[in-house]
């Protein structure tokens, strides 16, 4: 059976080598995945802390930015065994909610197709999906680093495979949520014959959406 202490700590040793930029090196990688966590937490607390829209976006904005480093950085540590490399996985999908969640709703507030209204809600419902996998990943830490002997290897990759399942399902939620939203604007504009307009705010990428 595999140890998973030695899964994490090998985790952890490669991240070591690693550097997010030129000149700075991370010294301690147990930060990287919580480093996301409360960059995620200070995103769901400033997006339900801040009543103007605009103002809550840029504030959210904020904080995403400040945590980018740590998301960069994870993703780019490779070579991890299995067991590792799940743990990498989940806690990157909560990042990446994240970035979805910035990156879309940025540019909805630049989109005339909602109303003040509509982007408050929506503004809620990305906070609300991100509070979600936030507290799955708040589980998964907590598997991770406990010392506890009441869970064996076994066990705790259980656990790890279900918070990396339901994470996923939230991570594939945001991006449904996203595209509905986005396809709600498509069908607005058509009627007003402004399709172009949509088609360039959110760019190719997001296409497929429509």
């Amino acid at each position: 059976m595999k140890n998973f202490i030695i899964t994490v700590i090998m985790l952890l040793s490669l991240a070591m080598s690693q550097t997010v930029h030129a000149q700075w090196v991370v010294t301690d990688p147990t930060n990287l995945a919580s480093g996301i966590l409360n960059s995620a937490n200070e995103i769901v607390q400033t997006s339900s802390t801040v009543s103007n829209v605009v103002k809550n976006f840029n504030e959210v904005k904020k904080v995403y930015e400040q945590g980018k480093e740590y998301y960069d950085k994870l993703k780019a540590i490779n070579n991890l065994v299995k067991d590792a490399r799940k743990v990498q996985q989940t806690v990157l999908l909560v990042g990446d909610v994240s970035n979805l969640y910035v990156n879309n709703f940025g540019k909805m507030l630049n989109d005339k197709n909602f109303s003040t209204a509509e982007l408050v809600a929506i503004g809620n419902g990305y906070a609300a999906l991100l509070n979600e996998s936030t507290e799955l990943l708040k589980e998964l830490k907590q598997i991770v680093t406990s010392s506890s002997l009441s869970l064996n290897d076994k066990e705790r990759m259980e656990i790890i495979d279900r918070v990396y399942k339901e994470v996923k399902e939230y991570h594939s939620l945001v991006k449904y949520y996203t595209n509905k939203n986005i396809s709600v604007s498509i069908l607005r504009s058509r009627k007003q014959n402004d399709t172009k307009r949509v088609m360039d705010l959110y760019g190719s990428a997001n296409q497929k959406y429509w």
